[in-house]
């Protein structure tokens, strides 16, 4: 039977539910900061930007409390709070990058063109073009790039992240070793090659029992890297295919000529070294599967060496001599043996607006206080002045009854610091100014600043290439895949069969093109 009473109740929460929803997707489409007829930013609407970067989110507490502190000052300059999404580092570019695929409007992406894909995730629509929004929203920023710099941050001739070109950092990777022991194994010069390593690791397993010469975890296989950069004079494309890269430029002065030293000899002996050193028992047998902290065991004096950048060096020497009085350490960089380093790229760290952000013009804001405002910029990198650290003779210093456990603090905030609000830390060995120097006269200029890949076409043979690599690459890279030339070309025909000549020529082809570009301009 037709009632109708129900009939009209029904038909009113039908139009109020509509109503509603038209409501809520206008609201959702208008723009949260806005400019009025006398040119002044509207920031009258209080908002929530969103941070992603890199890392393991710390649990002490500290963190809580400096962004208290930094969005007091972030609510008092543009009414925004902002709020820090971590990526941990465990499976971190597979986690990112499905996070950035999900279509999650996150405000601010920390990326990167050399280690996070940021090209792949720019073609993949996953950025928001700022060209309009700078010059209104990152007025500071917008100013202090240069427009070259800018041209370096364009996909399809559109700006799609900021880059971190005002500060100076060198992410070259090497080896950190023992220099004391190895003069005790009558290594009286620096290594600057394979050969004297593993004369440094063999002195361990004759003279340090108990200690292993490198006692690493199975997926750092920088190794790789390093024996090309070391032997031949090959540079990285910016191209990720997984845990080593499959494609390099074939030298910096025929850098659009596309090679992959894994077809090179050069491998070969390369694999045949790393199952050589294995043998020794230069690192654990079950290396493949360790979980362990190199960096801790290298600072107690218990494994003879520690893999990673310049950076990284710099801090660590300090740490040396605190625990383990004494003790002396160098750095074999990869680039030693013939000088092959090239710069860094300006995008190495980068930060870009979210294709899905609700808020781009307020994240733009944010943005520009953190690179440009000290005292934000310094609370932001550093903490709380007196409890992260206290300033004498101009450097950066512990407060007294500073716990690490208790009080450290970070942000990973690697998509725009500038040199000019940096505090030097009493923990950064002073040496440093002297490497940089000698790199200063070696380095080469980078030569991939424009040069943007469109995987489209390949797309789904990267993916396989990248499978290959990483279930291939660590097997080789420490000596347990067996015979290593039969392991090598067994690499070589799996790569082929993931469709290697494909992506070849189509890198090619567009490096060609790409050199058209570089003489026009």
């Amino acid at each position: 039977m037709f009632k109708p009473k129900k009939f009209m109740v029904r038909l009113l929460i039908l139009l109020l539910i509509f109503i509603l929803v038209a409501c809520s997707g206008s609201q959702g489409n208008k723009p949260t900061t806005t400019i009025n007829e006398d040119g002044e930013i509207d920031t009258s609407e209080f908002v929530t930007i969103t941070m992603m970067t890199l890392g393991d989110k710390p649990t002490n507490g500290q963190l809580e409390k400096v962004m208290e502190k930094v969005n007091e000052k972030l609510k008092e300059k543009v009414n925004a709070h902002l709020e820090i999404k971590w990526i941990e580092w465990a499976d971190y570019m597979t986690k990112y990058n499905l996070t950035l695929a999900s279509g999650e409007p996150i405000d601010l992406i920390i990326t990167a063109t050399d280690w996070l894909d940021a090209w792949g995730n720019a073609q993949k629509g996953a950025f928001k073009d700022i060209s309009d929004l700078l010059p209104k929203f990152a007025p500071e920023t917008w100013k202090e790039v240069p427009e070259e710099h800018w041209d370096q941050t364009k996909y399809d001739g559109k700006i799609v992240m900021i880059p971190e070109d005002d500060f100076t950092q060198w992410v070259n990777h090497g080896m950190f070793y023992r220099t004391d022991w190895a003069k005790e194994f009558g290594i009286n010069e620096p290594i600057e090659d394979f050969e004297t390593l593993e004369k440094y690791f063999q002195g361990i397993v004759d003279n340090k029992p108990g200690v292993i010469p490198w006692d690493v975890q199975g997926t750092n296989v920088q190794t790789a890297w390093g024996y090309v950069t070391a032997y031949s004079d090959a540079i990285e494309l910016p191209i990720t295919t997984g845990v080593f890269p499959v494609y390099w430029g074939k030298s910096i002065d025929d850098f659009t000529s596309v090679v992959s030293p894994i077809f090179d000899e050069m491998f070969v002996d390369y694999a045949k070294l790393m199952k050589k050193w294995a043998d020794k028992g230069f690192w654990r047998t079950d290396v493949l599967n360790y979980k362990g902290d190199t960096r801790a065991l290298f600072e107690a004096g218990k494994t003879g060496a520690d893999e990673h950048h310049t950076q990284t060096f710099s801090g660590l020497r300090t740490q040396m001599d605190k625990k383990q009085p004494g003790s002396e350490i160098d750095m074999f960089a990869w680039a030693d043996t013939r000088g092959n380093l090239v710069s860094m790229t300006i995008t190495h760290g980068a930060t870009a607006v979210g294709a899905h952000s609700k808020h781009p013009e307020r994240a733009l804001m944010v943005y520009d206080l953190l690179r440009n405002d000290k005292e934000i910029y310094q609370l932001f990198n550093y903490g709380i002045e007196g409890v992260q650290y206290e300033i004498v003779d101009g450097k950066r210093v512990r407060p007294e009854g500073y716990d690490d456990t208790e009080h450290s603090f970070g942000t990973n905030f690697w998509g725009g610091r500038v040199d000019k609000f940096e505090i030097p830390s009493v923990d950064t060995w002073d040496g440093m100014e002297e490497i940089y120097a000698e790199y200063d006269k070696i380095k080469k200029p980078y030569p991939y600043g424009r040069f943007v890949f469109d995987a489209t076409p390949v797309n789904s043979e990267i993916a396989a290439l990248s499978q290959v690599t990483s279930q291939m690459v660590p097997s080789i890279a420490f000596g347990k895949a067996g015979d290593p030339e039969k392991a090598v070309e067994d690499f070589r025909k799996r790569l082929e069969a993931a469709g290697y000549e494909k992506v070849l020529k189509e890198i090619q082809k567009q490096m060609d093109e790409y050199k058209k570009l570089v003489e026009d301009n």
